[in-house]
């Protein structure tokens, strides 16, 4: 596939149109993997689970093949194929996958559907990824990640209060009886009800122009389809930079899906909110702030790089670990469940501030016939841990080290206190190898 002269753009009407579509792909994969953060005292009872158990549906089962996959084989027909049809059929997996769910009855039966859940899902951002680097010129490309990355949190945000509703009116029925499915757990409903509608939405993907790879003419005497070999020989190259980044953003992944994941059942254990309630107040929060703070961040990068800073990106990040580090620790120690719905507001800000900014940094400076592959790597390691083992280790803690589950909310603020310093640390170490790879490529 031959690439386009460097400055002919595709049509902003074009790319823009293009961010819309991913964004709300974005936001199904993230309701139909958030589901679970307000169903676990359902599942609990019903399947006679603990947290670590559940926790293990939301991160293990899922992220295992959502990482694996995402390196080969997605990631290799991203880089040398059609990337819009990938996206497209792994929405239509996840979805069917997600109603599943809503059939399992055991819990061997639901982790293998959530695994199918992390299949269909390891599609969409190496992919999309690649995609917006091709339609956006750098200095517009933070912005426009930011853009699609809202679909994170538009879709939890949707997720618990759709499955809060959900929950709120079966409540007081063990199992319904729903037209062409039968009786099933009043937990399955929220499976089944919002699984089916993505395939509407991979229909509509293919609406969506595959744009013309940028920088692969450039790439003269390379192999037009660089082997995997490859993509690690430049990764190696380049440790500083790589290594420094995906741990430290390992660390603010995994401090976000244990905030994100246990927040609902922090409410309802300790302060006593009801699923309504916990719906109609964190779920509004996460779906305004956490946006707000994800389009901020990469808004932020972009500006600091028009003033000049090569490092913008990463100052963009480093500034969010450092306020996260006290934010996120005070946010689950205070003992009033006003305090922590107005103190979530600010957390959820920081805690999405540097996600679009460290996109956009890797797709700088990786070459266009790498970026998927290399967006992969990347994306198996922070998911491996941060989808992995976010959920899981606030509920470790709080299971295994404190033994009362009412105690989640101390498991969280552990997490938080380790995990954010750390990641401030590894993004100051990889700022140096991120300007020698631009001054070297200029």
């Amino acid at each position: 596939m031959s690439g386009q002269p460097e400055g002919d753009w595709p049509a902003p009407r074009q790319a823009w149109y293009a961010v819309i579509v991913l964004m709300v792909a974005y936001l199904f994969s993230y309701v139909d993997r958030q589901i679970l953060s307000m169903l676990v005292g359902p599942i609990k009872a019903d399947l006679g689970l603990t947290d670590t158990e559940i926790s293990l549906l939301h991160g293990l089962a899922f992220a295992v093949c959502y990482t694996l996959l995402g390196v080969w084989p997605v990631g290799k027909w991203a880089d040398t194929g059609n990337r819009r049809n990938v996206i497209a059929g792994g929405i239509f997996l996840w979805s069917l996958m997600t109603a599943l769910c809503g059939r399992a009855n055991t819990y061997l039966t639901l982790f293998l559907a959530r695994i199918g859940v992390g299949v269909g899902e390891a599609a969409l951002t190496p992919s999309a990824y690649s995609m917006i680097a091709d339609y956006f010129p750098p200095e517009k490309r933070g912005r426009a990640l930011g853009i699609f990355a809202m679909g994170v949190y538009f879709g939890i945000g949707a997720a618990i209060m759709i499955t809060g509703l959900v929950v709120q009116l079966v409540a007081s029925k063990p199992s319904v009886v729903l037209p062409l499915f039968g009786e099933v757990r009043s937990w399955q409903v929220a499976f089944l009800a919002l699984g089916p509608p993505g395939i509407l939405v991979a229909l509509w993907m293919l609406t969506v122009r595959e744009p013309p790879r940028r920088g692969v003419a450039a790439a003269a005497g390379h192999a037009a389809h660089p082997s995997f070999a490859a993509v690690l020989a430049n990764v190696r190259q380049h440790f500083g930079f790589y290594g420094g980044l995906t741990l430290g953003v390992s660390l603010l992944t995994m401090l976000f899906n244990a905030v994100a994941f246990w927040v609902p059942a922090h409410l309802m254990r300790v302060f006593g909110m009801q699923p309504g309630e916990v719906a109609f107040t964190y779920g509004p929060l996460m779906f305004i702030f956490g946006a707000l703070g994800i389009v901020s961040g990469g808004t932020a990068a972009d500006w600091l790089r028009h003033r000049g800073y090569t490092d913008a990106e990463l100052r963009v990040a480093l500034w969010s670990a450092l306020l996260l580090w006290p934010t996120a620790v005070l946010t689950f120690l205070v003992d009033s469940a006003t305090t922590m719905l107005v103190l979530l507001a600010p957390l959820l800000f920081l805690s999405s501030f540097p996600f679009a900014a460290v996109s956009a940094a890797l797709q700088l400076v990786t070459p266009n016939r790498f970026r998927a592959r290399t967006s992969a790597l990347y994306l198996l390691v922070i998911n491996l841990t941060g989808i992995g083992l976010g959920a899981t280790a606030a509920s470790l803690v709080s299971d295994y080290v404190l033994r009362d589950e009412n105690r989640i909310g101390d498991g969280v603020a552990v997490v938080a206190a380790i995990a954010a310093p750390f990641a401030a640390l590894l993004l100051w170490l990889a700022m140096r190898g991120y300007r020698r790879m631009q001054a070297t490529t200029s």
